[in-house]
This record gives C-alpha cells, sequence and structure tokens, in this order.
C-alpha cells in the first residue's frame, strides 16, 4: 500500500493552511510543521506557531514546531551578509528553499517515516510522458506562481514534493476555501517582505548583524569620471536611480561595483542593458547536462518577465545569449530556465 504521509511545511498563513486541509481531504497523512528559524521574523513568531498549531487542531492533524535557528543563520542570513559585502544581490528566499525547507525539513520528513514533503508554494509537480520523468512545472497562479523560487530543488525529490495550491488561479480562492471551512486565518494578509527584515529596511539589518558600516567611496562613471561620493556600496543595487545623491542632464543608473577601489559606477539608461550572461551553482531538473544551444525562456528576478534565449553549458557554468537586450541583469539573483512551463534549471547570475 502506498505510503500517504507527508510532512507540511506550515507558515501559520492562509496559503499553507488551505494546503493542509486539501492534502487531509486527499487521503493523505498530514503532518504539519512549524519551522523555527529567526527570532522576530514574520514568519517566525508566537502567533505564527499559534495561527499554525490551531489550524492543525481545527481539521484534526498533528503539528510540531522544530527549531533550526542555527541552520537558518548559517544558509541564509550569513549568505544574505556575505552577498552584499561582495556586491551581489541575495535572493533569501531562494537559499531557504534550498537548505531549510528542501533540506532539513526533508531530513525531518524521512526521520518521521514521511513520503512527502509538501509546501504552500504556488507551483506544480508532475510526470512527464515527453521527458520520461517528474518535473517541476509552474502553477495557474500566473503573477504569483512561484516555480521561479525553487528551482535548485534536488531533481530526484521532485517526485516526492506536493505542492496542493498548484491549480488555483488567484488568492481569493484559497481564502473563500479557509472561509467555508472555518479557518481563522482566512483573511490573513499576505507577508511580502524578507521574512528576517519585516520593517523591510536592509541597511539597518546588515549594520546592526555584520560588520558592514557606511564607507564612503567615489561614484564614477563608465570612464572613471569622479561625480560624487556614496554612502557604502551595499546601500544600492544595480538598475537603482533614486537615492544617488548627484546631478546629472540626464538621468544615471548604477551599473556595477569596483570593490577593490569602493567605486559605484553609473551611467544611462542605455548601458543597463546587455545580451549575455553566466551563471555559477547550476541544477538541472530537466536534463542531465545541456551540451548543445538550447532554446529556453529565461526569469533573471522574481519579477521580471521571461525573455527568449539560449543556453549552454561550459564546465560548471552556463552561458546565457539573449534574442534582446535585458535591462539590469543583477550579480547574486537567479536565472531560471524555462521550456513551456517547465523548470529546466537555474543558477546565479555572475559579475
Amino acid at each position: 500500500m502506498e505510503n500517504k504521509k507527508v510532512l507540511l511545511g506550515m507558515s501559520g498563513g492562509v496559503d499553507s493552511s488551505v494546503a493542509a486541509l486539501l492534502l487531509k481531504q486527499n487521503g493523505y497523512e498530514v503532518i504539519g510543521t512549524t519551522l523555527e528559524l529567526f527570532t522576530g521574523s514574520s514568519c517566525c513568531n508566537v502567533n505564527t506557531y499559534l495561527d499554525a498549531k490551531n489550524v492543525c487542531n481545527s481539521i484534526g492533524i498533528p503539528h510540531f514546531t522544530f527549531n533550526y535557528k542555527e541552520e537558518f543563520k548559517k544558509y541564509v542570513i550569513d549568505d544574505f551578509i556575505n552577498c552584499y559585502a561582495n556586491c551581489t544581490t541575495p535572493n533569501p528566499c531562494i537559499e531557504c528553499n534550498k537548505h531549510m525547507k528542501f533540506g532539513v525539513m526533508l531530513e525531518k520528513a524521512k526521520e518521521m517515516g514521511c513520503n512527502y514533503i509538501a509546501t504552500g508554494h504556488y507551483a506544480k509537480t508532475e510526470y512527464s510522458e515527453k521527458y520520461g520523468k517528474w518535473v517541476l512545472k509552474k502553477s495557474n497562479a500566473g503573477k504569483k506562481d512561484q516555480s521561479y523560487v525553487l528551482w535548485n530543488i534536488p531533481q530526484e525529490l521532485i517526485e516526492h514534493v506536493i505542492f496542493p495550491l498548484s491549480d488555483f488561479e488567484e488568492k481569493e480562492q484559497i481564502r473563500e476555501i479557509a472561509r467555508k471551512n472555518n479557518l481563522k486565518v482566512a483573511n490573513k494578509p499576505d507577508s511580502e517582505d524578507i521574512c528576517f527584515i519585516p520593517d523591510g529596511n536592509y541597511k539597518k539589518f546588515l549594520e546592526t548583524n555584520s560588520n558592514l558600516k557606511p564607507k564612503k567611496g567615489n561614484i564614477v562613471n563608465s570612464k572613471g569620471e569622479i561625480l560624487g561620493k556614496h554612502l557604502g556600496l551595499y546601500n544600492y543595487t544595480i538598475g537603482q536611480r533614486k537615492g544617488l545623491g548627484i546631478s546629472n542632464k540626464v538621468p544615471l543608473f548604477v551599473l556595477g561595483f569596483n570593490k577593490q577601489k569602493n567605486e559605484l559606477i553609473v551611467g544611462e539608461e542605455k548601458e543597463l542593458y546587455k545580451t549575455e550572461l553566466e551563471v555559477k551553482d547550476i541544477n538541472l531538473l530537466l536534463f542531465d547536462k545541456i551540451e548543445d544551444w538550447l532554446e529556453v525562456e529565461v526569469k533573471t528576478r522574481y519579477s521580471a518577465k521571461q525573455a527568449k534565449a539560449k543556453i549552454i553549458q561550459q564546465g560548471n557554468n552556463i552561458k546565457v545569449k539573449f534574442k534582446d537586450p535585458q535591462r539590469a541583469i543583477t550579480p547574486g539573483q537567479s536565472a531560471v530556465f524555462y521550456i513551456d512551463d517547465i523548470v529546466v534549471g537555474g543558477g546565479k547570475i555572475m559579475m
């Protein structure tokens, strides 16, 4: 008989709460879990645990809380700080998914005898006859689709991951299910910020939790001409226009950084466009290797539109050539590759 035991990651929000309900209704033996990750974060406080536990009690499933603050600091917070220290822009949700939800939570699931793990992400897993394997796909949620932040799930894990919300198109449908089933979190607002920086002030977080402190340096154009002073390189990101504190005939944008010289490089908007990039730390889900140029669509940040490109593997990295120039490609962000609605894989954009 199939093992239908599933460990569900719960944040106390409406998505994971409805995921629990749907799994139970579909005959799974559901265990809810909330990971303690960072004191004072939006997904790690007393209300979070209580909301998740209350939902589990109301639908009749067990709930456990596990402390993974040490691992979260090591894999997510230290990476976040390290990226800014090295002039790249991190995506902590991607690191959290890799190391926490599909890392330590997976180990916990095995310990508890679960054959599946589940989350309230808007994504889809299914067996593809065309490719002869389990694949990660976009959900039906359009702009809310979260497959972008899941590209580094281990390929062999895909058939053991369930996303119960994969077929919903609107968040209101999820809230309606919660209301009909008297879940108290039905109208709980979404958390949009980085969970461990609930006030959104990442600069203050960096200065409080690391040795990154304001260190003035020159703002230069691409010819090296000095245009002004910056307040510390970690305060800026590629494509930024506001807050540069310099006046110019045409608007200027952040193009990049020279860490050695502590210089912020700025230029006109047309200089922000590039036709190529390279990614490292790759994870391929659809193929074992990409030996010939492969036509795909690429997303270079969560909110970006997909762009047509071709990719090829070169050693441990992947080279990307876009059909049309792309704006503000940002090192440290992820480039995720798609064929139709299937995730081919992804990697971290290099300097």
